[in-house]
C-alpha cells in the first residue's frame, strides 16, 4: 500500500459501515478528532457522529483518538466524553503515536482501523503503523493556516478518487 493511498474513502465518518469493519475482525477504531470527530470550528462532536461511535460500542468496537493536537485537556474531555481512550501530540505523519495507541488498547495493526481527514497526517501515520486507514472529508472548511497548504497538495493526489457516500 502507497504511503499517501488509504484504504477506503469514505464521505462521512458516520458513513463508515461498522457492521462491515466488524465482520472483517476490526476490533479499535483509531480517529483523528480535529475535522474528524469534532469541527475545527466547535468544541463539540456532531450528533449523528456520536450516535455512530455510540453504535461502535454497541458493536463491541474500542475507540481511541490519535490526535495532533496539544490541547491536552480538550482531547482528553472528548475522549471521555466518548468512553474513548486518547493519545495527543502524536506528531502524526510519524507512526509512533499509532503504535502507543494499538499497545494501550490492546490490539494488533491487523484489528484496527485509523480515520481522519488528512492524507499527510492521518494516512500516512496509519499505513506507516500498518494499519488499514480511511480518508473522510473534512467536517468544516475553517483550517489552521498550514494545513491549506497540505490541502493544495492533498487535491492533486485525490484528483478522480470517489467516495462512498457522495
Amino acid at each position: 500500500m502507497a504511503l499517501v493511498t488509504a484504504w477506503r474513502y469514505v464521505a462521512r465518518v458516520e458513513l463508515v459501515d461498522l457492521d462491515e469493519l466488524v465482520a472483517l475482525g476490526i476490533r479499535c477504531l483509531l480517529l483523528d478528532r480535529d475535522n474528524t470527530i469534532v469541527p475545527r470550528d466547535t468544541k463539540r462532536a456532531p450528533e449523528s457522529v456520536r450516535a455512530w461511535i455510540g453504535r461502535a460500542h454497541e458493536l463491541g468496537l474500542t475507540v481511541c483518538f490519535v490526535s495532533n493536537n496539544f490541547h491536552s485537556k480538550q482531547v482528553a474531555a472528548n475522549a471521555a466524553e466518548f468512553d474513548a481512550g486518547c493519545v495527543d501530540h502524536a506528531m502524526k505523519p510519524f507512526p509512533f503515536a499509532v503504535r502507543h495507541a494499538l499497545r494501550k488498547m490492546g490490539v494488533s495493526a491487523d484489528e484496527a482501523v485509523l480515520i481522519g481527514d488528512q492524507v499527510y497526517t492521518d494516512i500516512c501515520a496509519g499505513n506507516l503503523a500498518g494499519v488499514r486507514t480511511i480518508l473522510v472529508r473534512p467536517q468544516c472548511r475553517r483550517e489552521l493556516w498550514y494545513t491549506y497548504i497540505f490541502r493544495a497538495f492533498e487535491a492533486l493526489l485525490l484528483r478522480g478518487k470517489t467516495y462512498e457516500g457522495e
